[in-house]
């Protein structure tokens, strides 16, 4: 398949892919000889990041499969489960080089600090190009945003080596080679903590964060004819793709195309729900008290 035929954040992915094998080998190698925990931290993390982005492009493949009688939602969601896992590695890697680099500390040992700076030039200006072409598609879902935050952490690891060689070749302080590595994983742990909060809220069928829930309840009730909003659940198929259902209770059944067309366009034009499903109950009709009948909410 030509590359004119895949999709633009999709051959950004496979163009990172590539870049991240390079930079894994030259640095994984580069780290023994040179005995840099820097250089072999980041050469882990970089092959972490080949899976996470190899899973990430997946991901994108498999959420464009059809809808069918057993997946009426079709497969958008694998966006979530892709970035948790991504997310999950992410911390594990973090882990990883924060306790390396506690290790470190008390057992500083001599490092190649020539070696170090030339290589993580070399990491610097990869990743800085990998994680570039990844950022003009990272506000496309939560997918595309994990492998992106993956590709920002070696970035910032990989100038972190530079800065870290620069500082031991002119001091002999072997020991900010770990400290470089330490600083790096705490920066970077409130974002992959957050990214697993989104995920796990999105897998969990959560409110959308950038929706209101009671702001929502509160304008289908504002809605002239409307008595009550009951069984009200907003949930996401996909990060562009919020869903709405909800039980609207009206005074005048004659109303009721009048107030489906209003809740409809509020919720369009207001919160950007298009995905809808109301169903508008008249006034008497007492279906909770159905024993066989409850709403969540």
């Amino acid at each position: 398949m030509s590359n004119k035929h895949i999709p633009k954040n999709l051959s950004n992915l496979i163009i990172a892919i590539i870049i991240n094998i390079g930079i894994t080998i030259f640095e994984f190698t580069l780290g023994i000889l040179s005995n840099s925990l820097a250089l072999i931290s980041d050469a882990f993390h970089n092959a972490t990041d080949i899976s996470s982005i190899i899973l990430g492009y997946i991901s994108e493949r498999v959420s464009t499969f059809p809808t069918n009688s057993e997946k009426t939602y079709g497969y958008k969601k694998i966006e979530f489960v892709t970035a948790f896992v991504n997310s999950l590695i992410l911390l594990i890697a973090t882990i990883y080089i924060f306790y390396e680099g506690i290790s470190r500390l008390f057992t500083p040992t001599a490092v190649s600090s020539i070696q170090m700076f030339y290589v993580g030039i070399f990491a610097v200006i990869g990743n800085g190009f990998a994680t570039w072409i990844l950022s003009k598609n990272s506000d496309r879902n939560i997918n595309i945003k994990a492998v992106w935050l993956h590709s920002l952490q070696d970035t910032l690891v990989s100038f972190g080596v530079v800065i870290g060689a620069a500082i031991i070749y002119f001091t002999g302080w072997n020991i900010v080679d770990p400290v470089i590595s330490i600083l790096i994983a705490l920066f970077l742990t409130k974002s992959i903590f957050y990214l697993l909060k989104e995920t796990l809220n999105a897998l969990l069928d959560s409110v959308p964060s950038n929706i209101k829930y009671e702001e929502v309840r509160a304008s289908l009730n504002a809605i002239n004819g409307v008595v009550n909003i009951n069984d009200l659940h907003i949930w996401s198929a996909s990060s562009n793709t919020p869903i709405l259902s909800a039980h609207i209770k009206i005074e005048d059944i004659t109303k009721l195309n009048d107030v489906f067309i209003k809740s409809r366009n509020v919720l369009l034009n207001k919160y950007g729900i298009v995905h809808t499903t109301l169903q508008i109950i008249p006034t008497g009709t007492e279906d909770n008290k159905d024993p066989n009948f409850k709403y969540c909410n």
